[in-house]
């Protein structure tokens, strides 16, 4: 699986670590940034990055990663066709991918040490959407809401 794992100077550290755990499971890694901690940067930059990726298949699926969460969180479900959501517990971070077709993971720094990072990154890339019929009618909904959207403008 490719994972695009991108983070802001908040969430840099983690996601230097988280790279290189997934780089130990055998995933093949596409960092979008941020190379420094220094805060020079802005999340919208990275969650732009990973969601890009997704969207033109350079990535099967996101980690994103600043200081709550919620500033990726928030840009990264801007973009067509990415369900980005905050996971802080395993349970989550599997049932998300499962029922809601959650294609990034969103992981707060300040919030979460790396061991809990770890095995959300596991329970999330380890998850395989259903397929079920109330997911996809659920999906389907979300779909025409994106869409509702973006013929306004």
């Amino acid at each position: 699986m490719r994972v695009a794992i991108g983070a802001d100077h908040a969430g840099f550290h983690l996601k230097e670590d988280v790279a290189k755990a997934l780089r130990k499971l055998g995933q093949d890694v596409l960092d979008l940034g941020t190379y420094r901690a220094e805060p020079s940067d802005d999340y919208p930059d990275f969650a732009r990055a990973v969601g890009q990726a997704i969207v033109d298949g350079q990535a099967d699926r996101g980690i994103l990663i600043c200081g709550s969460g919620v500033g990726v969180s928030v840009a990264a479900n801007k973009i067509p066709g990415i369900r980005a959501a905050i996971c802080h517990d395993t349970y989550s971070a599997h049932q998300g991918v499962e029922h809601d077709d959650m294609n990034v993971l969103v992981l707060g720094s300040r919030i979460i040490g790396t061991e809990l990072a770890h095995e959300l990154v596991r329970a999330f890339l380890g998850a395989q959407f259903t397929g079920e019929e109330r997911h996809l009618r659920r999906l389907a909904k979300v779909k025409a809401i994106e869409d509702q959207f973006l013929r306004t403008e």
